[in-house]
């Protein structure tokens, strides 16, 4: 993999996390109702990155997202950990396993193991448990909840009205020819939600990053477009003109910088905390090459001195 590839598949690995966040609870909804409905809201609570040394591959993995929750009713608290994984990967069960003993070794409170497996091949169901059992004992059967997108049909998700939904539907199961229809859907269904800039940005830009479409697939999309109702036309319109304005329909460079910036501070502030505004600042106002560079570089960081010398040598 060159440092583009690795950057843009980086980048792209912080697109999923940022959805993942920004709409925690709205995920819970979609695929785990019965989880959301007992979560009471006001509890939630981002943690930190945790970072495991693998022994049998020598790297160090990075968890993706770690949440405290509390149930209604309840005093003690839960946490819930979601892996985005983007490959299908041989012994991930095993790796699953290990995040969670090391975080109930950590934390001592019970966890909630969620995996979105996000890529497009293979197709094969895949394993949700790891066990080390005897002929005449199981000694341990470990379980996560499992989501699949590419075995999911984009079709039963076109009416709900929730974010993750009309962000999701560009990574399920899609026939070639549904392309342009699917992308025209997650507008369609974007456009209904109301969501602030910031947010209806957020889902626009990774809908654009995960179904990008040919010059005849655009064609093929705009006359999705043109068959709906004037008021949902209006609103994907506007939704566009966004993405024109911000350089994401036509992947102009602010457009791509500014959606670099947003991920760039995401990351950093999961890795070394909170930043102060004249950090913020200061990483705003990095070129798009100096914003690829840092977010390689920041998954070595340890701390704030770790970003202020970085921003020394190369901002």
């Amino acid at each position: 993999m060159t440092d583009h590839e690795s950057a843009s598949h980086t980048l792209r690995e912080q697109l999923f996390k940022e959805l993942l966040s920004t709409f925690f609870i709205e995920f819970l909804e979609l695929f785990l109702p019965d989880v959301a409905a007992t979560i009471a809201l006001d509890s939630v609570r981002f943690l930190p990155q945790e970072y495991f040394a693998d022994l049998t591959s020598g790297e160090e993995k990075i968890i993706d997202l770690l949440v405290e929750v509390k149930q209604s009713g309840q005093d003690a608290a839960v946490l819930v950990h979601i892996e985005a994984q983007s490959s299908s990967e041989a012994n991930f069960t095993r790796r699953m396993f290990f995040y969670f003993a090391r975080l109930h070794q950590k934390y001592l409170q019970r966890i909630y193991p969620i995996v979105v497996f996000s890529f497009d091949e293979p197709q094969r169901a895949e394993a949700d448990t790891y066990t080390v059992e005897f002929p005449d004992r199981k000694v341990l059967e470990f379980n996560f909840a499992s989501i699949q997108l590419n075995r999911l049909n984009w079709r039963d998700y076109l009416n709900q009205r929730n974010p993750v939904a009309a962000a999701l539907m560009s990574k399920m199961r899609i026939s070639p020819e549904d392309r342009p229809q699917v992308k025209a859907e997650c507008l369609r269904a974007l456009a209904t939600l109301s969501l602030n800039p910031a947010r209806t940005r957020l889902i626009a830009r990774f809908v654009d990053t995960y179904l990008r479409l040919t010059g005849l697939e655009e064609q093929m999309f705009q006359a999705e477009i043109d068959k709906m109702e004037p008021a949902q036309r209006e609103g994907i319109m506007q939704i566009t003109t966004s993405w024109e304005e911000k350089g994401l329909a036509q992947g102009l460079a602010q457009g791509r910088q500014e959606g670099q910036q947003s991920l760039v501070l995401l990351l950093l502030e999961q890795r070394i905390g909170r930043l102060s505004d004249e950090v913020r600042d200061r990483v705003s106002g990095l070129s798009l090459e100096q914003l690829t560079g840092l977010a390689i570089a920041l998954l070595n960081f340890n701390s704030i001195t770790d970003l202020a010398t970085w921003l020394a040598e190369n901002g």
